[in-house]
């Protein structure tokens, strides 16, 4: 028989700390090695026997000591684990559960349920590096914005930020409802893109910080808020299917937001107006990217998506055929600003730009489309049918 092992705890209690030793020396022998324990401890042999009969190894007295023997326990415990490696998996087990990618997992876990678990469904290999500059890019508006810049402009004018501020913070309630509800859907191993939909989510949560804090910085109320508009966001926000919805929120919504923010930009009478928009701009930015980025992938794994996307345009037009469409006093805040006076000339000239914002609107429409494989005929075709309320 070969010769046993020796560890001396000393002073030191198995309950205090002690095992973390005996579990050490245990480990560097085989199955059936053997371990002679010493110590000063009071309690330690029946500290000992009972942790060898929990772990599963044989426990004898010897004189002063416990002879243990290192039982195949707790290698036939890891002996069904998962090893998932770096690699994503296509379809991640649900027993994975929380556990991150590339952990070893201990088989018999409970099976989580999550919708989205399905690589086809949701991954593209840009998933990380947006994450990663969606991190290095966060933004803190009580430092990156000068709310302190003083400006001088008409009182209709400050009314028309006002609206279109208020118009812009249930837009973005939207935007931000949308990846929190798909967040949580999404199957842990996919990190980067639960990662990425959370950090949308706390984009437009600055949004809607700094849309407000701009709309009261001279005003007490916010402005108004419509029917028609509320009914356009309802059919994002209840869309269940997670590839309909980022199309129609990312690819459609948020990419014709990002035309209406830098126009914004533009045409802000004021240099606050101006920084809230132009930072939300860069923000939105990348939130239509990853939207395109997944869904491109999307369509050449699923030769039937392109279909429902279309039809998805058609099912949501359908939907608000019957609306308002674009707040009257919004497009109204828009033509203002454009113009930036009542002066007959100024509005004609504000008129023509809010013409272009729209056809600039439908042309990235268009554009995005076209990336998704539509034909541009096609791509022409369902942009026409957008929703007029923009998002």
């Amino acid at each position: 028989m070969s010769q046993a092992a020796e560890l001396d705890l000393g002073a030191l209690g198995l309950d205090q700390g002690g095992h973390l030793l005996l579990r050490h020396a245990l480990r560097n022998l085989p199955t059936g090695g053997r371990l002679r324990l010493r110590g000063q401890s009071p309690a330690l042999m029946v500290h000992v026997r009972a942790w060898c009969r929990a772990e599963g190894h044989g426990f004898a007295l010897d004189d002063d000591a416990a002879l243990i023997e290192r039982s195949a326990a707790e290698d036939d415990r890891w002996r069904g684990a998962w090893d998932t490696g770096d690699d994503v998996a296509d379809h991640p087990e649900a027993q994975w559960g929380l556990a991150a990618r590339g952990a070893r997992i201990e088989a018999g876990g409970p099976p989580f349920r999550f919708p989205l678990s399905d690589k086809d469904e949701i991954w593209t290999e840009d998933a990380g590096r947006l994450y990663a500059r969606a991190a290095a890019n966060q933004w803190d508006p009580e430092t990156a914005i000068d709310w302190d810049t003083p400006y001088d402009i008409p009182d209709e004018v400050e009314d028309a930020v006002v609206q279109v501020m208020t118009y812009l913070i249930e837009n973005e309630t939207a935007a931000l409802v949308v990846p929190a509800r798909f967040a949580a859907q999404v199957h842990p191993h996919f990190r980067e893109v639960m990662q990425l939909l959370a950090i949308q989510a706390a984009d437009e949560a600055r949004h809607i910080e700094v849309f407000t804090r701009r709309a009261r910085l001279r005003r007490d109320r916010l402005g108004l808020s419509t029917v028609g508009g509320q009914r356009s966001l309802q059919t994002l926000v209840e869309e269940p299917d997670f590839a309909l919805a980022s199309f129609l929120l990312s690819v459609l919504g948020e990419g014709t937001f990002l035309h209406l923010l830098w126009f914004l930009c533009e045409h802000a009478p004021d240099p606050v107006t101006r920084q809230v928009c132009h930072l939300a701009a860069q923000d939105e930015a990348r939130h239509v990217a990853f939207g395109l980025s997944h869904l491109q992938r999307h369509v050449t794994l699923d030769p039937t998506l392109r279909a429902r996307l279309a039809a998805s345009i058609h099912q949501r037009h359908d939907a608000l055929e019957n609306t308002a469409g674009l707040n009257a006093l919004v497009f109204d805040a828009l033509l203002l600003l454009a113009a930036g006076s009542f002066d007959p000339e100024a509005i004609a000239q504000g008129w023509e730009r809010v013409q272009n914002l729209e056809r600039d609107m439908h042309q990235g429409r268009c554009k995005r489309l076209v990336r998704l494989g539509f034909p541009l005929d096609e791509a022409e075709a369902l942009s026409a049918l957008h929703t007029r309320n923009f998002m």
